[in-house]
C-alpha cells in the first residue's frame, strides 16, 4: 500500500494514477478521514498528558493526606473522554485503512499511460518464427489426436475450464514443470519453496488480492481461507512482520503451485483449449531486493523468464504493459508472450513486475540496513512458467504433419528419453 504521508503530500499524483489505472479509490473521502483520525489523536493525547498530570496531583494530595475528592471526579471524567476517544480513533482508523488498501500503486513515470491493452509498449523479441510446409493444427487439434488432456471428464468432475491431461499429456505437463524449476535453481541460483495452496485473509491482502479481486478468488467461507491465485502470495508473504538482515539480501525464491482463478471478469475472452483455466500449474519467481537493487532485479527476471523459452526453442516477444494494464499492485510490468504458430497468435506466459515498497508495506516487510536504519524491502515476481500455454506453443510449434508431436531434446530427460508423441 501507499505511505499515508504520501498520499496527504502528494493527492493529485495519487488521483492521477489512480485514473490512469482504470481504478476507483475516494482519495478526498480517505484525506478527510486522515484529517479528522489526526485531530482525534491530536485531543487524545493532549487528554493523555493532563491524566498523567492529574494522577500525580491524586498521588501528591494523598502523600500530604488532603482531600483528593474533586481531582478524582475530574479524573473520571478525563478518563471517560480518553475511553471514548479510544474508541473512536479506532474506528477512524479502521475505515482509513480500508480506503488505503484500495488505492492501487503509483506507475512508474516510464510506464506508457494507456487505458487498455492495445497501448502496451513493444519492448523486444527473440528468435524467428518458424517456417512450416503443410498446413497447421492448432492446439485443440493436436490435444484431442494425440489424446493429451480430456475436457469432457473434467466438466464432469469440476466443471468447464478443468482440464484433465492425460498419459503423454500428463507425462509433458510434469516434464515442463520440473524442467523450469532445475533451470531456476541451477542456472539462476534460486532457492525452491513448497508452499501451502491454501492462505489465510491477511496473506491475500499483503500482496494485493485483497480487497479488490476477493471476486476472482476462490473463498472457502468457513474457515475464510482462499486457494491461491498464484505462488507469489504465500512465498512474497514468508518474511511478512519480519525485519530481514541487509547482508541477507537478496532473496531469491522459485516454487511450483497449481494456480486457482474463478476469472469473474474473463466473459467474451478465448477460453478455447488451455488459453484460459480456473486451475493451471505454475513455476513462480520472487526476489526481495534493497531499493536501490529492484530495476536491475526486474530486468534479470525478463531475462530469466526469456532464458526458459529460448531453451525451448520458442520465440518470443517482451511487451511494457501501459498504466490501464497493469495490476493494482504493481509499479511496473512487463510480459513475455510466445508465439503460437498453430493458433496464430501471441500468448502471455509471464508477467514480471517490480511492486517496489508497495507489498511490503502491506505485509510489513522490512530490513535493517548497514546504518541500523529500518526500511521496507522491494518485492518482485514473476511466472517462470506457466504451463498452459507454454504447452500449447510447444505443442504447435513441434508439430509433425501427420499431427505427432517432436519432443525437443532438453525436454527429453524428463519424459523417460521419449522423443516423439504420436497415438
Amino acid at each position: 500500500m501507499l505511505d499515508i504521508k504520501f498520499i496527504r503530500e502528494n493527492p493529485d499524483i495519487v488521483k492521477i494514477a489512480i485514473n490512469n489505472k482504470n481504478e476507483k479509490s475516494n482519495i478526498d473521502k480517505l484525506l478527510e478521514l486522515d484529517e479528522l483520525k489526526r485531530t482525534k489523536q491530536f485531543e487524545y493525547d493532549n487528554l493523555r498528558s493532563e491524566q498523567n498530570k492529574v494522577s500525580k496531583q491524586i498521588g501528591k494530595l494523598k502523600k500530604e493526606k488532603k482531600d483528593a475528592s474533586e481531582i478524582l471526579s475530574q479524573m473520571k471524567e478525563i478518563a471517560n473522554k480518553v475511553k471514548d476517544l479510544s474508541t473512536e480513533i479506532s474506528y477512524l482508523g479502521d475505515q482509513l485503512l480500508a480506503l488505503i488498501l484500495r488505492v492501487p500503486n503509483i506507475p512508474d513515470s516510464d510506464v506508457p499511460i494507456g487505458k487498455d491493452e492495445s497501448l502496451n509498449e513493444f519492448y523486444r523479441e527473440s528468435g524467428v518464427k518458424k517456417k512450416f510446409t503443410f498446413a497447421l493444427k492448432d492446439q485443440t487439434q493436436l490435444l484431442e489426436i494425440n489424446k493429451l488432456v480430456d475436457f469432457k471428464r473434467g466438466v464432469k468432475i469440476a466443471g468447464s475450464n478443468f482440464p484433465i491431461f492425460v498419459g503423454k499429456g500428463a507425462l509433458l505437463e510434469r516434464a515442463l514443470i520440473n524442467f523450469m524449476l532445475d533451470f531456476h535453481i541451477t542456472k539462476h541460483n534460486y532457492s525452491e519453496m513448497k508452499v501451502p495452496f491454501i492462505v489465510n485473509r491477511k496473506t491475500m491482502t499483503g500482496t494485493g488480492q485483497l480487497p479488490k479481486l476477493e471476486n476472482d478468488m476462490y473463498h472457502i467461507e468457513q474457515e475464510d481461507l482462499f486457494l491461491i491465485p498464484t505462488a507469489e502470495v504465500p512465498v512474497t508473504n514468508f518474511f511478512a512482520d519480519e525485519i530481514l538482515l541487509e547482508k541477507d539480501l537478496p532473496y531469491k525464491f522459485t516454487s511450483y503451485t497449481p494456480s486457482f482463478r474463478r476469472e469473474a471478469g474473463s466473459y467474451g475472452k478465448d477460453t478455447k483449449g488451455l488459453q484460459r483455466l480456473h486451475q493451471f500449474n505454475k513455476v513462480e519467481m520472487v526476489r526481495f531486493v534493497k531499493p536501490e537493487d529492484s530495476d536491475t532485479a526486474l530486468m534479470e527476471m525478463i531475462q530469466e523468464a526469456g532464458d526458459i523459452l529460448e531453451a525451448l526453442g520458442l520465440h518470443y516477444r517482451v511487451v511494457k504493459l501501459c498504466t490501464g494494464d497493469t495490476s493494482f499492485a504493481s509499479a511496473k510490468t512487463y510480459d513475455l508472450e510466445v508465439w503460437a504458430p498453430g493458433t496464430n497468435r501471441y500468448l502471455e506466459v509471464s508477467s514480471v513486475s517490480n511492486f517496489r515498497d508497495f507489498q511490503a508495506r502491506r505485509a510489513s516487510i522490512r530490513f535493517r540496513d548497514h546504518n541500523g536504519k529500518v526500511q521496507f524491502v522491494h518485492t518482485l515476481n514473476g511466472s517462470g512458467l506457466a504451463t498452459p500455454r507454454t504447452f500449447i506453443a510447444l505443442i504447435e510449434q513441434y508439430q509433425n504433419e501427420d499431427g505427432s508431436i517432436t519432443i525437443p531434446e532438453i525436454l527429453r530427460p524428463y519424459l523417460q528419453g521419449l522423443e516423439k508423441i504420436s497415438i
